[in-house]
């Protein structure tokens, strides 16, 4: 196996965590080697306060990294200026050493969804997508990272499969991805598709960072349409897969995404200490 070279990573960091306001404390006093922290961004455009004081505390100790959802990339209008230039002053003030969002769209015409929504992968799209994710990264003056999404019903129209998307999107603004792992692994029993054909197509030195989360069967339609709750323990199954794709692609920075159902900081510890040791075997490896 070759390594590849990644988008933004740093050899700082392993395995990391979604940070919460609960777990400020411990975060900042967690020795753990290569332990890192991501926050939503728009948690954070904000002038002052408590909650930018604990972000400067942590950010002088771990790296850390900013993930947003509100741009709406896969909206059919620019991103709006003002959550751009907000954006941009957070990422000056603590230099993030990664930056992502999420490939879909929220907001059209001023009206703003509270989710994620899919869209159809035409050539126009991508053309679309493309430009918002320029005038994003000009914006920012750095890549970003894209997001897979996590899909559930088979939209009709679709010009292109989701890794040949991702990479046309790549090669033509110049960001990295951001792979959820969950995402693919529920939108391929979603959809009956294959989790490792998908996972074997996408442009391996483009990934940046990894994701991992938890997801949960529809109350209605049980294991039959799965959904990203971020609200339970990473699954065996996206376990599995994770492994595999380190293994054949290499270390990248991984992270544990709970954004509900939010245990102790020890208990998330767990999971971010199993995806350090997937990475640093497959580090020595590497070494040897």
């Amino acid at each position: 196996m070759t390594r590849r070279p990644t988008v933004g990573a740093s050899p700082e960091v392993s395995a990391g965590l979604g940070l919460k306001s609960r777990h400020y404390d411990e975060a900042l006093a967690c020795p753990a080697v290569g332990l890192w922290f991501e926050v939503h961004a728009e948690n954070y455009m904000v002038e002052g306060g408590p909650r930018l004081a604990w972000l400067e505390a942590i950010r002088r100790d771990k790296p850390l990294s900013l993930h947003g959802v509100g741009l709406s990339l896969a909206a059919d209008e620019a991103p709006d200026p003002d959550h751009l230039a907000r954006l941009k002053a957070l990422s000056d003030r603590y230099q993030p050493f990664l930056m992502s969002e999420h490939l879909a769209w929220s907001q059209r015409g001023g009206v703003y969804h509270p989710d994620l929504l899919p869209f159809v992968r035409s050539r126009a799209m991508l053309e679309r997508v493309c430009d918002n994710v320029s005038r994003t990264q000009d914006a920012l003056g750095r890549p970003i990272l894209i997001e897979n999404p996590s899909l559930y019903l088979a939209l009709e129209g679709h010009e292109m499969s989701e890794p040949e998307f991702l990479a046309e999107m790549v090669k033509t603004t110049g960001c990295g991805l951001l792979l959820d792992i969950n995402n693919v692994f529920i939108s391929a029993r979603n959809l009956g598709d294959s989790a490792t054909a998908y996972l074997d197509a996408l442009p391996d030195g483009a990934i940046g960072e990894i994701h991992l989360a938890g997801h949960a069967p529809d109350e209605q339609w049980g294991q039959e349409l799965l959904i990203d709750t971020h609200g339970a323990p990473v699954s065996e199954d996206v376990w599995s897969l994770y492994a595999r794709t380190i293994g054949r692609i290499g270390p990248r920075p991984t992270l544990i995404e709970r954004d509900d159902n939010i245990p102790e900081f020890a208990e998330l510890m767990v999971e971010r200490d199993r995806a350090h040791a997937v990475l640093s075997a497959v580090e020595e490896a590497l070494c040897a």
